[in-house]
């Protein structure tokens, strides 16, 4: 096993409330239980000796093979042998997905298709982040590792028996054509639990009902389009990175992975973001996927109603997948970081910050819902949305910290003051569809100021180009939702030249970086990658700009860079590897509203 594996060798496996990352070589080194949000049970990610990891390794001169099976969140990484050809089948069960559970099922199956090949397995559990110590408790049926910080259970179905290595275990095994042996670690369980033996009939029926469930809510999705494998892998991603008892999508799986190799932005995003959860409703809408967005639609009137938060204001920008606003940030000085990439993180210090732009696109993600549904939206959801707007007639004209959480110090950020007036607009909307009471006067005034000002003060005349913040020149791709929200004709000639100023100078080679931290620091040292987010943004921009055959050409050059397994980290590096948390949810469903959009206009013109 490599001491790190990149970060783009990874493939994807949950059961709708957790999730684990398992190694094209075959090593679980990133799992976290009961929740996304959880202390880990391996993190070998973040670091190879302190965080635990569970590995089926086989000795073998050729690089192991991995993929997913077609559909399905079910990963297979294939050992190819000179003795023959081995797999390990890995997933997770999705059991009741809508109620919390402390249980949470791991499977690793191991076959051999030809000839015979021999594993090597350990199972080395490192739980709390590895500040807790645990103790094994070998058994006749099973494993168990038991500590303060965590608890699980390991099974064994076949000739596999294993041998303790201090509070690990480890064993080998030789299986020939069509023998079966499978593992199942159960996180959770409690010391006084009795284990029900798992027989081989027992994997399998895991195997199918898992298979089955992917199948069934794939064929869910009305997407017909010209990239239907990558925009199901996308969807499958999605799927699988939201907690199904809230309906609340976590921005990732991972914390503490770097943006730079060495560097300090090492963040822990396995929290709830408004704005990427928001964003994702038009995404599932637009495949078909109703019942995700409407939950989340529920859990965003849930934070609006309750209006409690760290921050002050009536959202915070990220909050727990139960809604938790506390996101206590601290550093795991224990940890050494991927490759030596430190600090590591856990919570985030962002949620605090005033980001005005998620109002924007709350709204957005209500009018929707609303839009969708065609159902009046609920008088006690409406009153906490007037609320919110009528707070944010006092409030949008202000300096804040922006869509890129900066920490640098607050500004007039333009694309805050333009999700402002997407909020404005969308509630106006709202309430003259649907005859719900509002202050009309106010919020179209609102919205008309927030016009006027980003036009005389988010245009720069000299770049010719609506510009990152007031009173600078520098460019800044989030602006490329300007014509999506409606603000401007996405063939407004104020739009196309500012389209001109950023493929000239944040685009390179189809890729795209957020904006030039030389130009506009940002308080944070180091710096990354192009963002993968911003290159299907740039996709989408360019198809409703009727640019075609350049938004073609970099999708598709896009989609090259998907890792084996279809799947995006947060950042493209400039040596072609992937950087930052992974895989990326904001990534995934800008790539799901690139191929929309791209297909829409396609198909219009007839090419």
């Amino acid at each position: 096993m490599r001491r790190y594996a990149a970060i783009e060798d990874h493939g994807l496996v949950g059961d709708l409330q957790t999730a684990a990352l398992v190694s094209s070589e075959g090593t679980v080194d990133w799992f976290c239980a009961p929740r996304f949000d959880s202390p880990s049970v391996f993190a070998a990610l973040l670091d190879h000796a302190k965080g635990g990891h569970f590995a089926v390794s086989v000795d073998s001169r050729r690089p192991p093979v991995q993929l997913y099976l077609q559909d399905t969140a079910v990963l297979v990484t294939r050992f190819l042998t000179e003795s023959g050809v081995g797999e390990v089948i890995d997933f997770m069960p999705v059991e009741r997905p809508e109620r919390p559970a402390d249980r949470h099922r791991l499977v690793r199956i191991l076959r051999v298709t030809r000839g015979q090949v021999r594993f090597a397995l350990e199972c080395r559990p490192r739980f709390d982040y590895g500040r807790s110590a645990h103790e094994v408790v070998p058994g006749e049926d099973a494993v168990r590792f038991r500590g303060a910080g965590g608890q699980a259970v390991l099974q064994a179905v076949g000739p596999l028996h294993w041998d303790r290595d201090g509070d690990d275990v480890r064993a080998e095994l030789v299986l020939k054509q069509d023998e079966f042996a499978a593992v199942v670690l159960t996180t959770g369980d409690s010391d006084e639990a009795p284990v029900a033996p798992v027989t081989q009939a027992d994997v399998v029926e895991l195997f199918e009902r898992t298979r089955d469930f992917w199948h069934t809510w794939v064929r869910r999705s009305r997407y017909r389009g010209r990239w239907q494998d990558m925009v199901n892998r996308a969807a499958i991603t999605l799927k699988l990175l939201t907690y199904a008892p809230t309906g609340a999508p976590v921005a990732a799986a991972t914390m503490g992975l770097p943006e730079q190799i060495g560097g300090g932005r090492n963040w822990d995003y396995r929290y709830t973001w408004v704005r990427d959860g928001s964003l994702s409703v038009g995404a599932l809408l637009g495949l078909g996927h109703v019942e995700e967005a409407q939950a989340f639609r529920r859990w965003l009137g849930d934070r609006l109603r309750a209006g409690r938060t760290v921050s002050g204001e009536p959202l915070q920008i990220m909050y727990r997948v139960d809604g938790d606003p506390e996101l206590t940030e601290e550093v795991l000085d224990h940890f050494e970081g991927y490759r030596g990439s430190a600090p590591v993180r856990v919570g985030n210090g962002a949620a605090d910050q005033l980001q005005l732009d998620i109002y924007g696109e709350a709204s957005l993600a209500l009018a929707q819902a609303a839009e969708d549904s065609g159902e009046i939206p609920p008088y006690d959801g409406w009153q906490a949305l007037s609320g919110v707007l009528d707070w944010l007639v006092k409030a949008w004209d202000q300096p804040d910290e922006g869509i890129w959480e900066t920490r640098g110090g607050r500004r007039d950020f333009t694309y805050s003051r333009l999700m402002c007036w997407a909020a404005f607009d969308r509630g106006v909307r709202m309430a003259r569809e649907f005859a719900r009471p509002a202050d009309l006067a106010q919020w179209s005034t609102a919205r008309d100021d927030i016009l006027r000002q980003v036009m005389e003060r988010g245009w720069s005349t000299k770049r010719r180009a609506f510009v990152q913040q007031y009173e600078d020149s520098t460019l800044d791709a989030s602006l490329l939702l300007v014509p999506s929200v409606g603000f401007v004709s996405p063939t407004d000639p104020r739009w196309l030249s500012t389209l001109d100023a950023m493929e000239d100078e944040l685009v390179s080679d189809s890729l795209v970086h957020r904006y030039d931290p030389a130009a506009s620091p940002d308080g944070l040292r180091g710096s990354e990658g192009t963002f993968s987010l911003c290159s299907f943004l740039y996709v989408e921009a360019l198809a409703r700009s009727g640019r075609l055959g350049q938004a073609r050409y970099a999708f598709d050059k896009m989609l090259t860079y998907a890792n084996h397994a279809g799947l995006f980290a947060e950042e493209i590096g400039p040596t072609g590897e992937q950087l930052g948390n992974f895989p990326q949810a904001f990534t995934h469903l800008a790539l799901i509203t690139a191929a929309l959009a791209l297909d829409h206009e396609m198909d219009a013109v007839g090419s």
